[in-house]
């Protein structure tokens, strides 16, 4: 169990009658504590055929991902990608559509939920900042250590379907 207390009442969690580890119940209230994964997004940008890709500054350090983040509370999926992408990279984009959505077991702390937008530049220019220190454009046989199994998973599927070069 992640969790020891209840956010409701502040009663200890134990595990339910069927031991399931993701539902825990607080002794004193009753409260069922549903463990839901949390939602991230991330867009993919294109420049002749190469994904902008960004290396990691915080946990992953090191590392290369497709730009991305969480989804706030009460924050629509796409503005969410559009608040990320630019936090990240400077850059403003318009979201095109889904490409991918995936569940990432690579946290045994968080699963999360990943949804991948396809998008083309608005505006901005391009300057690696927050959680990243450095951006830069890819080939599929060009790319850096990634953080993610999942985004593996993408850049396959673009290089598949003829999107990467």
């Amino acid at each position: 169990m992640r969790y020891k207390y209840c956010p409701k009442c502040g009663g200890t969690l134990r595990l339910n009658d069927k031991q399931d580890s993701t539902r825990p119940v607080c002794t004193e209230c009753g409260f069922v504590f549903y463990q839901n994964p949390a939602v991230g997004v991330a867009a993919i940008v294109m420049r002749e055929k190469k994904i902008l890709l960004g290396k990691r500054s915080g946990t992953y350090r090191g590392q290369w991902c497709i730009p991305c983040g969480y989804v706030e509370w009460e924050e629509d999926v796409n503005d969410a990608a559009k608040r990320e992408f630019e936090e990240e990279t400077g850059l403003q984009i318009r979201i095109k559509r889904v490409y991918a959505v995936l569940s990432n077991f690579h946290n045994p702390e968080q699963h999360t939920v990943g949804i991948w937008f396809l998008a083309e530049e608005e505006g901005g220019s391009l300057k690696a900042q927050d959680d990243l220190e450095e951006a830069a454009f890819f080939s599929y046989g060009q790319l850096p250590e990634l953080a993610f199994p999942t985004d593996k998973q993408v850049l396959r599927k673009l290089k598949e379907e003829g999107l990467l070069s």
